[in-house]
């Protein structure tokens, strides 16, 4: 029976609007909505369009998006006052450095310096290093997202064999913590890993993030798996994933297509964690 098909703008949609109704029901008591603020360096376009995307998200939720843009040239200490202001700032709920940044500033050296308290993105290594204790303030927002559509269609994850594919800190192992988190039995594996098809056929979540388009082909797939597939990939002027959606759609009980799967649940979860943010600091919850 051929897979179901994870329509991810539909479930990110129903995410929003839980957003909304909480926002608009808070910034009448607390005088002000959530605030997100994104930096900006350079003219990349790619991360151009994520910056507009997230600002157009956060409008349609009633959460105020504060863009700060500033030139490829800017000098690593420019960025670090900004970011010094910021963490001061008592309006700012949540804080996103959109990367990636140019060559003369190491990204772990600004990300470093994000409050942990308002690292809505998930990157501060206090966060990353509370996946592996259990006690994250935040998750990036992709692995969320993963789980969230694991949750919703009600997929059992204790006990289960789960084999992640791809190892960066955004992804790969973000996803591979919280699956263990929920008791799966975890195998992360490269696209490098030697006979790599026979951990995937093992799996019955196959997590795919690995960054080369159509790597993953339906004989390396166990039948009835589950596939969420992560890759954004342009071939030929399209977007692609890491799976091969047409070989693997046959043999996957639930599987992510791309577009449309995972990638529009990374903003409302992004989204979420600002929404989080905002209320532990106003002090409804004791953490985001």
């Amino acid at each position: 029976m051929p897979a179901q098909v994870v329509d991810g703008r539909g479930i990110a949609a129903g995410i929003r609007r839980e957003v909304q109704g909480e926002v608009e029901t808070l910034a009448v008591k607390q005088g002000r909505p959530p605030t997100l603020a994104v930096i900006l360096v350079g003219e990349d376009l790619a991360s151009t369009t994520y910056v507009r995307n997230k600002g157009k998200a956060c409008e349609e939720v009633g959460i105020k998006s504060v863009q700060i843009h500033r030139p490829a040239s800017v000098s690593r200490e420019a960025l670090l006052d900004i970011l010094h202001g910021l963490n001061k700032d008592e309006t700012i709920d949540g804080i996103l450095v959109q990367l990636p940044l140019p060559p003369h500033i190491e990204e772990r050296s600004i990300l470093e310096v994000v409050d942990p308290a308002k690292d809505v993105d998930g990157f501060h290594p206090s966060n990353l290093g509370g996946l592996l204790t259990g006690h994250p303030r935040f998750v990036a927002s992709t692995p969320l997202g993963i789980m969230e559509v694991l949750d919703r269609f009600r997929i059992a994850i204790e006990g289960r064999d789960a084999v992640v594919v791809g190892w960066s800190t955004i992804v790969g192992k973000p996803v591979a913590f919280l699956l263990l988190q929920r008791r799966a039995t975890v195998t992360v594996c490269q696209k490098w890993t030697r006979d790599l098809d026979q951990y995937t056929r093992q799996a019955e979540i196959l997590v795919v993030a690995a960054g080369k388009p159509g790597f993953v082909k339906g004989d390396m797939v166990k039948e009835g798996a589950v596939v969420i597939d992560v890759g954004i990939n342009r071939v030929d002027g399209r977007l692609v994933g890491d799976v091969d959606f047409a070989s693997v759609y046959p043999k996957a009980s639930l599987i992510t297509p791309v577009p449309g799967g995972v990638g529009p649940l990374t903003v409302a979860m992004l989204l979420k964690n600002t929404l989080s943010s905002y209320k532990a600091r106003i002090g409804l919850s004791s953490k985001p």
